[in-house]
């Protein structure tokens, strides 16, 4: 279960590198903000939801394994799909951050424009 959740802290890792590489000081839009920031923000959420899922049933399945030794291959199950839950936000995310600068021309105008 420690790995497992330490996976989660390499989505954001991950993220934060893409969209650094993408943000520019000349021609960064407030759509490429808002749309970088709900990209962390989905990857943020998604994986506090998977390291809560994975800490609840990491505690239960090591309790209920040291009682029973033939729930280790259900609860490594049961971890795999909750690890499932931050790799979809990462994979949402790393798609809003992508499509950000080439949807977004004209959209936010700043205020004294």
């Amino acid at each position: 279960p420690v790995v497992m959740a330490g996976v989660l802290g390499i989505y954001g890792l991950i993220t934060a590198v893409i969209i650094n590489g993408k943000m520019d000081a000349a021609n960064y839009s407030a759509y490429s903000g808002y749309a970088h920031l709900g990209a962390g923000l989905t990857v943020g959420m998604s994986s506090l939801a998977a390291g809560l899922a994975i800490g609840i049933v990491g505690d239960a399945g090591v309790r209920a394994n040291a009682q029973q030794p033939r729930l280790f291959v259900g609860m490594i199950l049961i971890l795999i799909f909750a690890e499932a839950l931050g790799l979809y936000g990462l994979i949402v995310g790393l798609v809003v951050a992508s499509t950000a600068e080439g949807k977004g021309k004209g959209l936010c105008s700043p205020y004294n424009a």
